[in-house]
């Protein structure tokens, strides 16, 4: 059961429906598609309390304008898009409510290029393959394949999540900031043997920009051209998301969510997964560094972010929660009963000492919080 939730009253550059994308069938040669910020969409959606993949709308570069139809909680996330909910301003990475009648805007962002808008229970639209995530190469998926435009219906499946009516959002100094220089962390290969010495030296080392000629099947970057041994060209093979293939005039392109599902050209790495909302959020103009880094760490830190996901999705909001952000993870503080330690909420309870336990990557800590009167 669904319930129309959101009308679009201007669409913005381009905002499209998606959600982390479509599996399954890449060896049928249908790509993924899918959120470019797959990292943006799931915060969002744990947030709400949505089920991970649910689907939301990406706002490229400027944002829509929606009318809110019925009740409901929203998040947004991604690039700082300065939402505003009937003309006051709103903030991003939270879960926010949204009544009956109200007028939601994302405007032009001031750092990053994808804004994200997720709704209580997730935007309804059909399945296809087992996705919605909007392909427009195909025309499928999303509302009939194509963006998002003014006058469009959206419904919002049922909330069925147990997240709290209250706020839930993330700290502020574990929010991305993503500014205009990037530097990526690649695991190089599948095929960095077709390239010399110097070829991998320069990708390496060397500052590229980011082309207008990029979009959502992938980055087109320009700088100092990355040298091969003998030619660009391979036998077509797959073309995993992140891929950084190197056609014949040595300029590298960073394969993403729209991406053919095989490819013939070399590839030099593989950006990590955890760096790959750093690509979708660049902008034109903006510059990119690559630096290798081994499968372990890239391992690693797919499951410091999958933790961090998680700790968004099960810490239940409370006024005056006491947490500690280390290793982009979030941890309450457990008093003596096992249950999380909250400030207090009286004056009566203010003052002393309380201790308090915390698990963080295996380790358990204690902590001893002096909680004193303002006017102590």
């Amino acid at each position: 059961m669904s319930t129309p939730t959101l009308k679009v009253i201007q669409p913005g550059m381009l905002s499209t429906i998606q959600d982390t994308g479509r599996y399954g069938y890449q060896r049928y040669g249908m790509p993924t598609a899918g959120a470019m910020d797959t990292f943006a969409l799931r915060a969002a959606n744990a947030l709400l309390g949505n089920d991970d993949n649910a689907a939301c709308i990406e706002a490229t570069v400027l944002g829509p304008r929606i009318e809110i139809l019925s009740d409901t909680r929203i998040a947004i996330t991604g690039a700082n898009v300065s939402p505003r909910l009937d003309s006051n301003p709103i903030p991003m990475w939270q879960s926010v409510a949204a009544s009956k009648g109200c007028r939601l805007e994302l405007r032009a962002p001031k750092d990053g290029m994808r804004g994200y808008l997720a709704v209580a229970g997730g935007i309804d639209v059909p399945e296809v393959m087992g996705s919605r995530a909007t392909y427009m190469k195909a025309a499928i998926g999303g509302v009939e394949g194509r963006p998002l435009r003014a006058g469009d219906v959206l419904n919002a499946l049922e909330d069925s999540s147990e997240a709290p009516a209250t706020a839930r959002k993330i700290p502020a100094n574990v929010i991305p900031q993503y500014a205009s220089a990037h530097e990526l962390r690649v695991v190089l290969g599948p095929q960095q043997a077709a390239f010399t010495q110097a070829g991998i030296d320069t990708f390496l080392s060397k500052t590229y920009t980011v082309s207008i000629h990029s979009d959502r099947m992938g980055y087109r970057l320009e700088g100092e051209p990355i040298e091969h041994t003998d030619g660009p060209d391979v036998i077509s093979d797959g073309s995993p998301l992140g891929t950084i293939q190197v056609p014949g005039d040595g300029q590298p392109i960073i394969l993403l969510s729209d991406r053919g599902t095989t490819g013939g050209y070399t590839k030099i790495a593989t950006v990590i997964s955890t760096d790959l909302s750093k690509v979708a959020q660049a902008m034109p103009g903006h510059t990119i560094k690559f630096r290798a880094v081994s499968v372990e760490e890239a391992q690693e830190a797919y499951r410091r972010q999958e933790a961090f996901l998680q700790s968004i999705r099960h810490a239940a909001p409370r006024a005056g929660r006491i947490a500690v952000v280390m290793d982009d993870a979030i941890s309450d503080i457990l008093g003596d009963d096992g249950e999380p330690l909250a400030l207090p909420v009286t004056a009566e309870e203010a003052g002393g000492v309380r201790r308090g336990t915390a698990r963080i990557g295996g380790t358990s800590f204690e902590f001893h919080i002096d909680v004193r009167r303002l006017d102590d």
